[in-house]
């Protein structure tokens, strides 16, 4: 595999990346392999993406972080919008000095690898989304409050939580209105056209089953949307359907991921 970072093999690196008013936890393994950077689920940390690149293996460049106040050691922010995410990834890679990477993204990182890579043709190999970035209009008041109500039903013992990294630094209003946030760029008409713009390879890989405070097929039915997306732009497609559920795709179907990285990046290799 050629490399893509502007300077010649590094070594492995673990430390704090600076941006806005805040610093990230950052962990880059280094070396020549394609670079791939993995963007977390809304509150998760790079912790969850260890099957996946041990599945993938040293010839690998990986690239992992904890976004803002999430994990043990990223710092608070002012500013936890999507559009600061975004920003984020720019951060990281500038930082270690990639001019051109494979994401993979799971669940909110998934949206977030996908306005990326459609923002970014040039500098994205290719893109994985794991279980999110599915068009669908599940948000209205009632759904709204039923986030907000959710998040501050947990906030007694969410903070309890904070020193093992497990939860994020952030205040169950402001975990809610990201939440809230999420809803309305994933609607259909948010969300369907940032995808249909895409012209990198673009692999889903679906789990089935619900999610933390989804009911019944809610969770299935926002994944059937995903058809329309990949009959409308030949660059995505659907790389495998899983039977793990949302919350555990990454550990329970790990080769699945690692298996659409290999595809994603042999495409786009192939087309630059």
């Amino acid at each position: 595999m050629t490399s893509n970072s502007t300077s010649a093999a590094l070594s492995p690196w673990t430390g704090m990346v600076p941006v806005d008013d805040t610093a990230l936890a950052v962990t880059d393994t280094g070396g020549t392999g394609t670079p791939v950077i993995y963007l977390n689920g809304q509150f998760a940390t790079q912790g969850y993406w260890r099957r996946v690149t041990a599945d993938l293996g040293p010839s690998w460049r990986h690239i992992t972080y904890d976004e803002r106040a999430r994990g043990r050691k990223s710092l608070t922010s002012a500013d936890y919008s999507f559009e600061a995410a975004v920003r984020d990834v720019d951060a990281v890679l500038a930082a270690r000095g990639v001019e051109r990477a494979l994401l993979v993204g799971w669940s909110y990182g998934a949206y977030v690898a996908a306005h990326w890579a459609s923002r970014n043709p040039a500098r994205t190999i290719g893109a994985v989304l794991v279980d999110g970035a599915q068009p669908y209009d599940w948000l209205d008041d009632a759904m709204e409050e039923r986030i907000r109500t959710l998040f501050r039903r947990m906030g007694w013992f969410t903070p309890l939580l904070r020193p093992t990294g497990l939860t994020p630094r952030m205040s169950a209003a402001q975990q809610a209105e990201s939440n809230i946030e999420l809803g309305k760029l994933g609607s259909t008409s948010e969300l369907g056209p940032v995808l249909d713009s895409i012209v990198v390879p673009t692999r889903h890989v679906v789990a089935s089953g619900t999610s933390l405070g989804s009911r019944g097929d809610e969770q299935e039915v926002i994944r059937a949307g995903l058809a329309e997306v990949v009959a409308r732009n030949p660059n995505i497609a659907i790389s495998a359907k899983v039977p793990s559920n949302h919350g555990a795709i990454l550990k329970k179907d790990h080769a699945a991921v690692a298996a659409a990285v290999r595809e994603v990046a042999e495409l786009g290799h192939h087309e630059h």
